[in-house]
């Protein structure tokens, strides 16, 4: 079986298995809080994006307290919620390295990464930290690195202060001065480059008030990999800069690899979750048409901006750009995570899965109830 029957059939498996239903959880119930590693503690005041301060009601806020080391996760993992009401200074650590991984089964690259994973670690801070950023290029590494945080203010997103040799450490600091999810990516010459063979990741800067607490939070990214072979041909496949220019990708997926979140690797939640979606797109240039099959997004943040609209089927998010996602899980089943470009889930490897367990509700989806012949008049 090819690679592209091998994924055909996953999807096919997941849509005719169906999705059996079960009851939602009402509004009024208790709230929801994250499990395990990701409990998230008190919070004092409104959660939310909208509750984002102004830029410049955040410049003049000062560290409290003593330096924090800052919790960083590979994807489908995000770090715990802030739990703390004050600023603080937060250090984070990233280090670059040039590895041979697989991108599909039998088929490795040559990845460029932020922590030895694409996509890189998620980052989580609070508006207002200030931020001690350590850069550290590994000395195995070929190239030199840098970092652009779209959620930086100042020249180059970081970019500027951390070129960095192999061997090499680079540190600056800034101030998180505005609320959202925002990508980041290696700006190193040829940038395009860069970023197509895996270097981006996204931090998370939470509003004073933080997020409203849900049950589950997973970290997804796609990319766009453009190599000189086919789609699932075997053996070390190098990056094709002809392809890249001419916006010809090999494969589009989630979380750097065809399968990341398919089979064991599926996303997991049972009925009555409420999900939250970090989802980003480092490009470097296809935009995404995000959709979860099955599912209504609740929320949707576009653009990871402060505001929120409700009831959507599909969302794009441009490359370089990000969105955050939420909505309740009410029947069981599998769900397939798509780029509703579709023939990039079909051919290009753009698909995930989440898999829900819990109790039916045939009142909410019946699942198949008939399949029986009929008549018609032939077709002129």
């Amino acid at each position: 079986m090819t690679l592209n029957q091998t994924i055909m059939c996953l999807a096919a498996a997941a849509l005719l298995a169906g999705c059996n239903s079960s009851t939602s959880t009402s509004e009024s119930s208790a709230p929801s809080v994250i499990p395990e590693a990701n409990a998230a503690g008190p919070i004092a005041f409104a959660p939310g994006l909208a509750s984002a301060l102004p830029s410049s009601e955040v410049r003049g806020w000062t560290p409290e307290g003593d330096p924090i080391t800052g919790e960083v996760t590979y994807a489908p993992d995000v770090p715990a919620p802030i739990d703390r009401d004050y600023p603080a200074k937060v250090i984070i650590e990233l280090e670059t390295t040039e590895e041979v991984m697989e991108i599909a089964d039998g088929t490795d690259y040559t990845f460029w990464t932020f922590g030895g994973a694409v996509p890189g670690k998620f980052m989580r801070v609070r508006q207002g930290d200030t931020v001690e950023f350590h850069l550290k290029n590994h000395p195995d590494s070929k190239m030199p690195h840098n970092i652009d945080l779209h959620a930086v203010t100042g020249p180059g997103g970081g970019a500027t202060s951390t070129f960095t040799a192999p061997g090499h450490e680079t540190v600056f600091t800034f101030q998180a001065l505005n609320a959202g999810l925002f990508v980041y990516h290696c700006a190193t010459a040829p940038v395009g480059m860069h970023i197509a063979n895996g270097m981006y990741g996204l931090i998370l800067v939470e509003p004073p008030g933080g997020l409203p607490a849900v049950d589950k939070e997973f970290y997804v990214m796609q990319g766009d990999f453009y190599t000189t072979g086919e789609y699932g041909a075997e053996g070390l496949q190098p990056f094709s800069m002809d392809k890249a220019i001419d916006e010809d990708a090999t494969y589009v997926l989630f979380n750097g690899r065809v399968g990341a979140l398919t089979g064991d690797n599926a996303l997991k939640a049972e009925v009555g979750d409420k999900v939250r979606m970090f989802v980003g797109n480092g490009g470097p240039n296809l935009i995404s048409s995000f959709h979860v099959i099955g599912e209504i997004f609740d929320k949707v943040y576009p653009e990871a901006g402060t505001r929120f609209q409700e009831n959507v089927q599909t969302t794009l998010i441009p490359a370089g750009g990000a969105a955050m996602v939420e909505f309740e899980v009410e029947v069981p089943g599998t769900y397939i995570i798509v780029d509703h470009s579709i023939f990039r889930t079909f051919h290009k490897g753009s698909l995930g899965m989440l898999q829900v367990g819990g109790d039916e509700a045939p009142a909410i989806y019946s699942g198949q109830q008939s399949d029986t012949e009929y008549e018609a008049e032939p077709l002129k």
